[in-house]
């Protein structure tokens, strides 16, 4: 199992704008996502499940992995291709005990030092951010910039995927800082037309690089 994380959008619900989890899913895929997570911090454990079951239908239609963030259960129960840890969680190494063989973990990293600390925890790949200041998330740190990007990118032998006010206008400015996938909320679930909005970073992504896959023997390594 490879996985390209060029594209890596993360699902939401907006209400103002009539759109939710499904819908984001569905654009996404029709505009050329690579991977879809699946991340909801205000649902108990049935809506979630219910929710991210729908989202996986949605994924698995389009050929495309699903990651669900923090509850680990879940993301088992429901057979996702992955679950995202944050900082305040248990390690990979301690969450890889309970995944299924080959089920993906994605570690976060907010500065080098965490990246440094985090790298042979045993993610498959690490979510690097925020790089720029972002409005998707009320609990994020101060933005890292490019340059430390950079630096983590060099630093580390594990894909980084970029995270935190990326959109199509910044998006060859992390490519070229050397992550391996930028995940994006707003740029999607925000844009007037979504699929376009999906369909546009995935083209400044062929255009600039080939595609970035986690190597195979990555996936579920212990």
């Amino acid at each position: 199992m490879s996985v390209d994380l060029r594209v890596y959008v993360i699902t939401t619900a907006l209400p103002r704008l009539g759109r939710d989890h499904l819908a984001i899913a569905e654009a996404a895929v029709r505009g050329g996502a690579s991977v879809l997570q699946f991340r909801d911090k205000t649902m108990n454990d049935a809506e979630f499940t219910a929710a991210a079951t729908s989202v996986l239908h949605i994924a698995r239609q389009g050929g495309v992995p699903l990651i669900v963030n923090d509850r680990v259960e879940i993301a088992v129960a429901i057979g996702a291709a992955g679950v995202h840890v944050g900082r305040g969680d248990a390690s990979a190494l301690d969450i890889r005990r309970y995944l299924p063989a080959g089920m993906m973990i994605g570690a976060s990293a907010t500065s080098y030092d965490e990246a440094m600390a985090t790298v042979n925890d045993g993610a498959d790949y690490l979510g690097v951010g925020p790089i720029f200041p972002t409005g998707s998330k009320t609990d994020a740190t101060p933005p890292i910039g490019l340059d430390e990007l950079a630096r983590i990118c060099r630093a580390v032998k594990l894909p980084v995927v970029a995270i935190g006010g990326i959109h199509q206008k910044n998006l060859r400015q992390v490519i070229e800082a050397g992550a391996q996938g930028a995940a994006v909320i707003a740029a999607v679930a925000e844009a007037p037309d979504m699929i376009a909005a999906t369909a546009e970073l995935r083209g400044i992504w062929d255009a600039l690089s080939a595609p970035h896959a986690v190597p195979d023997k990555k996936i579920g390594a212990r």
